[in-house]
């Protein structure tokens, strides 16, 4: 592992507003270093209507290999790359962006990958599973995109925001051969359900699925972090059903995109 930093260390950044409470630079510069990448990632606070000229900046420095978006950027960010990959484009938004061969910026989505790995590596192989998403943001948008490129037999979006559903239905049905359809807050007939809501992170929040229709060979996912156990994983367990908390996806999120920089063009 590499363990000093020199003028040739190679800047990444990570740009969000608010961006404080990221653990993101720590973390994904270890993972860099540990694979051998002289790189380290700096947080950039930057406010919405200054992006475009920031990110503009940015390009010109020739030292900086990368930027990683979080919130409220993903979307923004896409108008600003050069290139796309196929899921990217579809999503419509980006996670990650990296130099191109022309010198501007490709942007990929690996939130979604991210998440379906942390789903294998806690024992829940999505391929052949009767999925249901609830929730189809940012963070949903990424996952169902990934849930169909894994081989799920069916998947059900669930949202209250019924343009945003039905954006993310139609974005679906262009990307793959799957058809998805639309979901409710009733988990009966599926065995892997998500939450992909900011829902649980507050006390008093309302569970995003009716718990007491779980089967316990459900397979229950949730994106949120803080609380480490949210109460629909808490009350899933109680079910008896297998989990993957927040947490899981951080980190297999957090190894896609050091895969992501050290990929060869």
């Amino acid at each position: 592992m590499l363990d000093t930093y020199s003028g040739a260390t190679r800047v990444i950044y990570i740009v969000g507003d608010p961006i404080a409470q990221v653990k993101s630079p720590a973390q994904v510069t270890a993972a860099l270093r540990e694979r051998g990448l002289d790189a380290v990632v700096v947080p950039a606070h930057v406010a919405p209507g200054d992006l475009a000229a920031w990110v503009a900046a940015t390009t010109r420095m020739s030292n900086c290999d990368g930027i990683i978006v979080t919130v409220p950027h993903k979307f923004a960010a896409l108008a600003l790359c050069d290139s796309l990959t196929p899921r990217a484009r579809s999503i419509g938004a980006v996670n990650v962006m990296k130099r191109s061969a022309t010198g501007g910026w490709h942007g990929d989505h690996c939130d979604g990958e991210g998440y379906v790995a942390g789903l294998r590596k806690a024992g829940c192989e999505p391929r052949g599973r009767r999925a249901l998403l609830v929730g189809a943001g940012g963070a949903g948008s990424a996952i169902a995109h990934a849930l169909v490129d894994a081989g799920v037999a069916s998947l059900a979006i669930h949202e209250a925001d019924l343009e945003r559903r039905e954006a993310l239905l139609a974005k679906l049905r262009r990307y793959g051969d799957l058809v998805p359809t639309v979901g409710s807050a009733d988990p009966s007939g599926v065995d892997l359900a998500i939450n992909a809501t900011p829902m649980g992170m507050q006390p008093g929040d309302p569970l995003p699925i009716d718990v007491s229709r779980l089967n316990p060979a459900t397979f229950v996912g949730d994106v949120v972090t803080v609380p480490a156990v949210p109460p629909l994983i808490e009350a899933a367990r109680g079910r008896g059903c297998g989990t993957m908390n927040g947490i899981g996806m951080f980190e297999a999120v957090r190894d896609r995109i050091v895969d992501f920089y050290l990929a060869q063009p």
